[in-house]
């Protein structure tokens, strides 16, 4: 039988349909597709690479002439250990044959020399190029200008595209919205006055005014309000005048092209990272825009235009879909609210909206087709239908590659991105996957050679992890699931999301401090979206300055893809359980890789192989994302049964919820987080709000309204009267409108009830300004809320002043059971309101490490002498009161049961 399958297989190969399956370097001419055919990995450019990172990271953060010595040295001894190499590799001396064995063992010792050789070499050139970089940050005039704060005209070349950094919640005031521009300074003013020529990396912040707020120091407190309406009227008209200063300056600075030259008066500052790239930070206004003084080069400008065109296209799409699209293309995440961003960090999906190698990836699949095939007659993609030879073919990519850089500009992650899509390259052309991580190293390599600020880049880190993975660790367990029945696309698709989560999440947790428990079912649900999203927004961008009709049905088109990736980021971080807590820091990533690398060898065990197993896991799993109520409770004791009150952790600022009902509550301020109120909400299984309560308006209680109304029936957004700040009040009309509830005011002495709740507005006065006239604190609404025989004193911002007020007025404060403390806990507290009062149990909602010191440590002693249980969200987490009916007959008060759950596990009663 052998003797015949082998007169066959001769037969065949002269008839010229021999088509062995040998490994590449056999002499086939197209290589071998399958990877068992290929030879072993070839790790020789590993080490060098790892060494050059490592190399780089160091040297930036050691003094220069540290780095520079180390240089030195390693150039030296590999240059040394070549020679010696060379030498020992030469003829034996005459006469002397020196036999097989002793010829293979001074090839392994010269092998071994030059690998070593090479890795010294790799590291001078690393510590060299780290020392290179960090004298250009650290000299020159600027460094010195910036530790005196000096102030100076400068001009500036614009590196990358200017970011916005919306305005953020810091205690109960909003930090006004920042745009941050990475330039190089071309010239400055020098210490003498003369002016100087250079070329130093900086960091360009620039301070937008406040919408509605007029000129920094003008009155906004709420006093001046007896203006007629003439002057109302001429007041409003130079708010609006200012308003379109604002906005048209904001929306010049953030249309500069890279490559422009602008001109401003900075105020220079140190640095904000010690060992970071820029050498200064350069402070200026926004004023009433850029002085450009040279504009970007045609380069940028072509740039620029197919990137605003694709922002056109993309105008009439919904809006998750208007904003995804263009930075799943080209990076351009201009158009993403922090709500989406906040949904797509929580699921992993963060990747999805920078520019990474997948995107040039599939660009390059659509030219070069499937896997294998590029060298091969029957190859697929456009190339061979556009008649192109595989010369042309090669040309294509090269000026794709090219055309990819220019228009997600040139920056270090699009080069990166680029790097790592040229890897992926190797594959396309020749379906060799083992050939790849050669191709990753070298590309490493390179690219810290090239900028050795990336070997201290986390995004670089991940990319790189990830893009390791997918090729080393993926093939394997994708071969595993195929051999366990599942189709090979499913197979391919959970090995390559499992891969990626199980090395990139230890660096998340280095950097978030939380594990996502969704990631992986969230990327497996959005890859199937991401190729047609990014294949036709390309189609769009190229279509966008030619015909823009035609690049408007495109981006519709891509606009269906693109609503589904928004939508299951959405609803993934909406779950109850779709993120835990870990520890941080560099110790809670390393504890993470250790668990994920036990998890895989424990999961690597037999009875792990088994259906059943598997199942149990998977239904662990979605138990612990979904956290249905009832499960929960039984588990952790959170949330309690028949609890009455709730004050969510939503970090420095407040969010408290009174039960009506199964399901159903009444929220009074909606905190500065719209992720974590909503998560809180949804832990407690509120479905139903019939009333949101917003006791002012400053953003650490209304910011996270957003939250509060998603996916719930919500029946009103209740408000103090004083519409201050202004543009919080707006936003709290805008997210009201959108969701379709009305707005109503609030009026002292109304009486609500819903359910077996009652409360009664006690302040703040009729005409809303509060008596003292302090502002949006003291304009707070005051609660007295009863449910089931506990009596509850919610107190807002109230500052002292109005605090006097409230215990001095008409009716006065009874003693009550809970007592919701002003402001966080702050110092502030008029000692008369907590001894009326007199409550059993005190809570404080503030956020931990908060720089206002809250809450005070005088506050806190003053309650715990009074006799008051003092709780707080910073250190117990969420908190819950639960309470029973009181008896017949019983006091006013102190019989009423009164118990107290915290999220984290510590009770009282």
């Amino acid at each position: 039988m052998t003797a015949t399958r082998e007169a066959v297989r001769r037969a065949t190969s002269a008839a010229g349909h021999d088509r062995p399956q040998v490994h590449a370097r056999s002499g086939h001419r197209l290589g071998a597709a399958h990877p068992r055919q290929e030879g072993p990995v070839d790790l020789r450019l590993v080490i060098p690479a790892l060494v050059t990172w490592a190399t780089a990271a160091l040297g930036l953060g050691l003094p220069a002439g540290w780095t520079v010595t180390g240089a030195a040295v390693c150039a030296g001894t590999g240059i040394l250990l070549l020679w010696r190499s060379g030498r020992r590799t030469c003829a034996a001396p005459p006469g002397v044959r020196a036999d097989q064995a002793e010829r293979e063992r001074r090839r392994r010792v010269s092998g071994g020399a030059v690998l070593i050789a090479a890795v010294l070499l790799c590291a001078a050139a690393a510590a060299a190029s780290a020392a290179a970089r960090r004298a250009q940050v650290e000299n020159g005039p600027v460094p010195r200008m910036a530790q005196e704060r000096v102030v100076a005209e400068a001009e500036l070349e614009i590196d990358g595209d200017p970011r916005l950094i919306r305005a953020s919640v810091r205690g109960g005031r909003t930090v006004p919205e920042q745009i941050l521009v990475d330039v190089h300074v071309v010239r400055t003013a020098g210490h003498d006055g003369r002016e100087v020529t250079l070329r130093t990396p900086a960091l360009l912040v620039l301070r937008l005014p406040e919408e509605g707020t007029g000129e920094e120091g003008g009155d906004r407190s709420g006093r001046n309000r007896d203006v007629g309406k003439g002057g109302e009227s001429g007041r409003r008209s130079g708010d609006t005048a200012h308003e379109a200063d604002a906005a048209s300056a904001r929306a010049a600075w953030l249309g500069l092209l890279p490559s422009t030259r602008v001109s401003a008066r900075v105020r220079w500052e140190p640095p904000w990272a010690r060992d970071g790239p820029a050498a200064a930070v350069a402070r200026a206004e926004a004023g009433e825009g850029p002085r450009v003084v040279a504009g970007p080069s045609r380069v940028q400008r072509l740039a620029g235009n197919l990137r605003r065109g694709l922002r056109e296209a993309t105008d009439g799409l919904s809006p998750d879909a208007g904003a995804l699209l263009p930075g799943l293309v080209v990076g351009d995440t201009s158009r993403v609210t922090p709500e989406l961003q906040e949904a797509f960090r929580d699921t992993d999906l963060t990747h999805l909206m920078a520019v990474s190698g997948s995107n040039f990836t599939l660009l390059l699949a659509v030219l070069l087709g499937p896997p294998g095939l590029a060298r091969r007659a029957e190859r697929g993609g456009l190339a061979p239908r556009l008649g192109l030879s595989l010369r042309a073919t090669a040309v294509a990519g090269g000026a794709l590659t090219i055309c990819f850089v220019t228009v997600c500009r040139p920056e270090p992650s699009v080069v990166r991105a680029a790097a790592c899509g040229a890897v992926a390259l190797v594959a396309l052309g020749t379906g060799r996957r083992r050939s790849m991580l050669p191709a990753l190293a070298a590309t490493v390599l390179l690219l810290v050679l090239w900028d050795p600020w990336l070997a201290r880049s986390y995004g670089f880190l991940l990319s790189v992890l990830a893009t390791g993975a997918l090729l080393t660790v993926a093939p394997g367990w994708s071969a595993a699931l195929r051999r366990r029945g599942l189709p090979a696309r499913l197979a391919e698709g959970i090995a390559a999301a499992a891969a990626a989560q199980a090395v990139c999440a230890p660096v998340v947790a280095v950097l978030a401090a939380r594990v996502s428990l969704v990631a992986v079912p969230c990327n497996l649900l959005a890859e199937v979206a991401v190729g047609p999203a990014t294949v036709l927004g390309f189609a769009t961008l190229a279509a966008a300055p030619v015909a823009l009709p035609v690049a408007r049905t495109l981006a519709w088109c891509a606009g269906l893809p693109a609503e589904w990736i928004a939508r299951v980021a959405r609803t993934g971080a909406g779950l109850p359980g779709s993120g835990i807590e870990w520890p941080g820091g560099w110790a809670g990533g390393g504890l993470l890789a250790l668990v994920t690398v036990l998890a895989i060898l424990v999961g690597r065990r037999r009875a792990f192989q088994r259906p059943w197993v598997v199942c149990a896991c998977v239904l662990v799993l979605v138990l612990a994302v979904w956290r249905p109520v009832p499960l929960t409770r039984a588990v952790v004791g959170w949330p309690p049964a028949g609890w009455r009150f709730a004050m969510c952790d939503v970090g420095q600022g407040d969010a408290t919820v009174l039960a009506t009902g199964p399901g159903t509550g009444v929220v009074v301020d909606a905190g500065p987080d719209a992720r974590r109120v909503d998560r809180c909400l949804r832990s407690l299984g509120v479905t139903g709000v019939p009333l949101v309560l917003l006791t002012h308006f400053h953003a650490d209680h209304v910011a996270g309204l957003a939250g509060v109304l998603r996916g719930r029936a919500v029946g009103a957004v209740q408000t103090t009267g004083l519409r201050e700040p202004r543009h919080q009040a707006e936003f709290v009309e805008r997210t009201a409108a959108r969701a379709g509830v009305r707005v109503i005011g609030v009026r002292q002495g109304e009486l609500r009830r819903s359910g077996p709740v009652s409360w009664q507005v006690l302040w703040p006065p009729a005409e809303g300004t509060g008596a003292a006239g302090e502002g949006p604190n003291d304009a707070s609404v005051v609660l007295l809320v009863r449910t089931a025989g506990l009596s509850l004193l919610l107190a807002g911002d109230l500052e002292p002043a109005a605090q006097r007020a409230l215990v001095r007025g008409p009716g006065g404060v009874p003693r009550v059971d809970v007592l919701k403390v002003a402001h966080h806990g702050s110092a502030y507290q008029e000692p008369e309101l907590l001894r009326r009062t007199a409550p059993r149990l005190a809570l404080i909602s503030v956020g931990s490490d908060n720089s206002y010191g809250h809450p005070a440590p005088r506050t806190v002693r003053t309650l715990s002498r009074a006799g008051a249980l003092v709780l707080r969200t910073d250190r117990h987490g969420s908190i819950a009161v639960t309470g029973g009916i009181r008896p017949p007959g019983a006091g006013l008060r102190r019989e009423a049961a009164l118990g107290v759950v915290t999220e984290r596990g510590v009770a009282g009663r």
